[in-house]
């Protein structure tokens, strides 16, 4: 017997045209540069969006053909974020925390025909404009000022004219772009088509995952130009969420006056952010009202258990989640199963500090250079994952075929163990696993036990060079402000959670980490900064 059901593509149109004729006075909030709010509903939005894919298509854009963006997290990037992939276009964010000759490599590279730009970042792009190879660029006038000559304004796009009727798509068509990072190398292009970003956003909305459903608001704090802001604008829109974009304002302050004003219900965002907020909550306990219960999703590096604790005391809950580019990006997110309610104090926290488990239809294996490593909980070895939002190649660049065998399966370079339950724990990046004596140390569980000294606000774990044992622990450490702490104090802090040999051999004290332009730890500095450390019985 044969099922016939009725052909439906999976794109984002369908998302776009289900917001404005569902959700229409669903509000969308953006702080300006100036810190006012700027409010409109889904109805203009919708509007807004469908003005301006007839805009790109009147100016010849062609299906497939690129279009980026450089912008904050507010309202006319989401306009491009629906825009660009329903007028049959690419959505191609560009990371404007990158050094402007990176950002020129992507743009570039990825072949960008179009830019859309914040008049506030202009200066920026001015660095780079000359390397660049655009054809038109069109400015978003968020002061209020006027567009200088030279450039389009993107008022007219957006602002004006009749909406045409959107292309027919396909689920397979390129909807969407980004770039990874770079720690390693020249950055990577990965293409997302309409189908893996509709079925991102379905298993993103799910209960076990983020839950995020109508009556929720939403601020994305992770922004829109790293890896579709984790995905949560186009989740947000589909299930009609109010949302709330910060702008440039990340500091903890804007974030929290944000949250109370609002009375935001789900946030996202790097570990860094949070740390921010925790000192500003626990500074001023009673300045701010939040809501109660607020999730707050936390990805891109792991939550240290005392981040978790600290949150549920102020009545926030941590939602900590694991992804990559590659992965567009959530493929894990940890909540507690039922077979696991039982579970209380430590083990409880030590549970809710993973990465959790995979998403449906992610399949997830760690493999050793004998196979597939058992479910244990204890035994290492590098996170392979494959799925229908998983990417399978990147851009123009057959050099990184490596990172895929031959059945699908993308080798992410991270190091994990997998238990019994089926949740993932990262020990380490596979370059950041240190070897001592030929026995294994990670390097995220030592960092997330300092972290939980209340005289350290982070701390970065790395490997240092030594005669014996080959390779020895060092830990970098930033101390909260005003305090001071010794080796010694930190070393009898971590002793009675390791084995001896996993004690670092040093610890340095400095003002800060060097980070990615995504806030991840640049430990590549690091190691290039105590690459001659000597350590104490070296």
């Amino acid at each position: 017997m044969r099922a016939t059901m009725m052909k439906f593509p999976l794109t984002l149109a369908h998302i776009l045209e289900r917001a404005g004729k569902l959700f229409p006075g669903s509000e969308i909030v953006s702080r300006l540069p100036d810190k006012s709010l700027h409010r409109y509903r889904y109805a203009e939005f919708h509007r807004r969006a469908r003005l301006l894919a007839a805009a790109l298509a009147r100016m010849g854009l062609k299906r497939g053909e690129r279009v980026a963006t450089l912008m904050w997290n507010h309202y006319a990037h989401l306009e491009a974020y629906f825009a660009i992939p329903c007028a049959g276009g690419v959505l191609h964010t560009l990371n404007l925390r990158l050094h402007p000759d990176d950002i020129a490599y992507i743009a570039n590279h990825a072949g960008d025909r179009f830019l859309i730009v914040d008049d506030v970042l202009l200066p920026l792009y001015d660095k780079f404009r000359a390397a660049a190879k655009f054809e038109k660029v069109f400015v978003v006038p968020l002061t209020g000022a006027a567009v200088p000559s030279g450039f389009e304004d993107y008022e007219r796009l957006a602002g004006r004219g009749r909406p045409r009727q959107i292309p027919r798509l396909r689920e397979e068509d390129a909807a969407g772009m980004c770039y990874t990072s770079g720690t390693t190398g020249r950055p990577k292009g990965v293409v997302y088509s309409h189908r893996a970003l509709v079925l991102h956003s379905l298993a993103s909305a799910l209960p076990d995952v983020m839950g995020m459903g109508n009556h929720d608001t939403v601020t994305p704090v992770v922004p829109m130009f790293h890896v579709n802001a984790w995905g949560i604008p186009f989740t947000a829109v589909m299930v009609g969420a109010k949302l709330a974009f910060p702008g440039p304002h990340l500091d903890a302050v804007n974030l929290l006056d944000l949250y109370q004003s609002e009375q935001v219900t789900l946030t996202a965002g790097v570990p860094t952010i949070w740390a921010g907020i925790l000192q500003a909550l626990e500074n001023e306990p009673s300045r701010w009202q939040l809501k109660p219960g607020m999730r707050m999703v936390v990805g891109g590096a792991a939550a240290p258990e005392a981040m978790i604790r600290a949150f549920d005391r102020h009545h926030l809950r941590v939602l900590h989640g694991w992804g990559m580019t590659e992965t567009t990006p959530v493929a894990s997110v940890n909540y507690v199963k039922r077979e696991l309610g039982g579970l209380a104090g430590e083990a409880l926290y030590a549970q809710r500090a993973k990465q959790g488990v995979p998403l449906p239809f992610v399949e997830v294996r760690a493999m050793t250079p004998d196979g597939e490593a058992p479910w244990d909980g204890r035994t290492m070895g590098e996170l392979e994952v494959r799925g229908p939002w998983i990417a399978s190649s990147y851009h123009d660049l057959d050099a990184e075929s490596d990172k895929w065998s031959e059945d699908g399966w993308f080798r992410t370079g991270d190091i994990v163990t997998i238990d019994v339950h089926g949740y993932i724990k990262i020990t380490d990046r596979s370059k950041d696993l240190i070897k001592s004596g030929g026995e294994w140390i990670s390097s995220v569980d030592l960092e997330n036990a300092l972290a939980g000294h209340p005289k350290v606000a982070e701390a970065a774990v790395i490997a240092v060079p030594h005669p014996k044992w080959d390779e020895r622990p060092l830990a970098v450490v930033v101390l909260k402000p005003g305090q001071s702490a010794t080796a010694e104090e930190l070393r009898e802090y971590l002793a009675p959670k390791f084995a001896r040999y996993w004690l670092p051999d040093g610890f340095e004290f400095v003002p800060e980490i060097p980070r990615t332009s995504t806030g991840k730890m640049l430990k590549a500095k690091l190691r290039e900064q105590f690459r001659n450390y000597k350590s104490r019985d070296g």
